[in-house]
């Protein structure tokens, strides 16, 4: 997931049926982002038109009403709720009969106006994924991410159809397919805002794909389009790694004064980043071992617990580290890793995840491979030795390997367990290679 100083919108646009509320809303609740969904708001000012017994193709008689309708979005659980002048219609308002009103009023251009404020006041301070007919060339232009999602009008008409039947709603597949493609006519041929695909979006048809593979998808695209795509990755200045080579030659000495140093592989070390440092942990003393004998300045990821001593957690920030949460996902923390490497720092990791304490590599973690696939940044492999005589330190050993190239490592979009244990198996064995 890339860093910006700006938050993440994904604007999901396409015709009716082609699944986009189902998509989105995984794909937010994956990425920890929140899910809005516009089809939801004309949804309800169309079920509250219809409620009013009022025409819901007639501008004349829809405007009136709109200063009578107070909408409001309130997410509970990563769940849109959607509240109509204060009552939750959420379910009343997933109708074939509402489907149609909300097309209608859609095209009123007052209508559009109307919902404009609220649905952008919402993507300005959030990261979004929003779905609807003209997110990514109207509502949001500017959005990070644009992907247009299609299908086949009898796939979609079939969609809808076990939707509306498991609801248990008595309507037949013909008559769905008939209402899909005079919904598709109303969308791309209203003169406000028809239904199109934006020129930066990306095109994906969904016809012979199941949700979970869909999801990955977008969640793919959505990681690859706002992470340090190769073109955009930036190195660290030949000044500052100059005065950082001062400093790190200095450690380097004071660390001789206290055991016996060695360097080995130092040829395999890139002379500039962005790269992944992945070593094997035995020590608290590790991050100075690997670094000090790395050219380019890095980054690391470490555990929360360390970061709760304010003073220690100061040192730590300082020293271009951040906290991740052990076994469990940390959205934050993989941002902050592209942040650093979207910027030229390299990002060190210990895939075991904490210190061996027989000094046996550990079976690690995927992090590594998952961070190197979407961030396009090669691995250097690291193995750490310490030697040592009645307790105490001897000799410490650094091994730097050949490194491996991301596209060694570059997971598929389905990101199945097999395709991540073999990547982290890959990353693991090269670094027990080293020891």
């Amino acid at each position: 997931m890339g860093y910006r100083n700006i938050v993440t919108n994904c604007a999901l646009d396409g015709p009716s049926g082609a699944g986009k509320s189902t998509i989105a809303r995984a794909v937010a609740r994956r990425l920890g982002y929140i899910y809005v969904d516009t089809g939801a708001l004309y949804r309800a000012i169309g079920l509250y038109v219809t409620r009013r017994g009022a025409d819901t193709k007639s501008p004349a008689e829809v405007e009136p009403l709109l200063s009578e309708i107070g909408l409001k979005l309130e997410y509970s659980d990563g769940k849109q709720i959607v509240l109509l002048n204060g009552e939750d219609v959420s379910g009343l308002i997933r109708t074939n009969e509402i489907s149609m009103a909300a097309s209608n009023v859609s095209a009123i251009p007052k209508v559009r106006e109307f919902l404009l404020e609220l649905q952008r006041s919402i993507a300005a301070s959030n990261n979004i994924v929003m779905d609807g007919r003209d997110i990514g060339t109207v509502i949001l232009p500017n959005a990070n991410v644009k992907i247009f999602m299609t299908a086949s009008a009898e796939v979609r008409a079939k969609r809808r159809y076990d939707e509306l039947v498991g609801k248990g709603e008595d309507v037949s597949y013909e008559t769905v397919l008939r209402e899909i493609n005079q919904r598709d006519y109303n969308d791309t041929h209203r003169d406000i805002a028809p239904l199109k695909k934006a020129d930066d979006a990306i095109e994906l048809d969904t016809s012979d794909m199941g949700i979970e593979e869909v999801v990955n998808r977008v969640c793919e695209i959505i990681i690859e389009k706002t992470s340090a795509d190769s073109h955009r990755k930036k190195t660290l200045s030949e000044v500052r790694l100059f005065f950082y080579g001062i400093v790190r030659l200095g450690v380097r000495l004071a660390m001789r004064t206290m055991v016996s140093l060695k360097y080995e592989g130092c040829e395999n070390v890139p002379r500039k980043g962005p790269y992944i440092v992945a070593s094997n942990h035995i020590s608290w003393a590790d991050p100075v071992y690997v670094s000090a004998g790395i050219r380019n300045i890095s980054s690391y990821m470490a555990k929360e617990s360390i970061f709760k001593n304010k003073l220690l957690s100061v040192l730590l920030r300082m020293l271009n580290a951040f906290p991740i949460k052990r076994g469990q996902s940390d959205r934050d923390a993989l941002r902050t890793a592209m942040k650093y490497l979207n910027r030229g720092y390299s990002l060190t990791i210990f895939p075991e995840g904490t210190r061996s304490k027989d000094g046996k590599l550990g079976k690690g973690k995927s992090g590594v491979a998952f961070i190197s696939h979407f961030a396009k940044c090669d691995v250097l492999p690291v193995g750490i030795k310490i030697d040592k005589q009645q307790g105490k330190r001897t000799r410490v050993t650094v091994r730097y390997g050949k490194p491996i190239l991301y596209k060694e490592i570059r997971l598929g979009s389905s990101f199945s367990a097999a395709e991540l244990r073999r990547s982290r198996d890959l990353i693991m064995s090269r670094i027990g290679e080293l020891l």
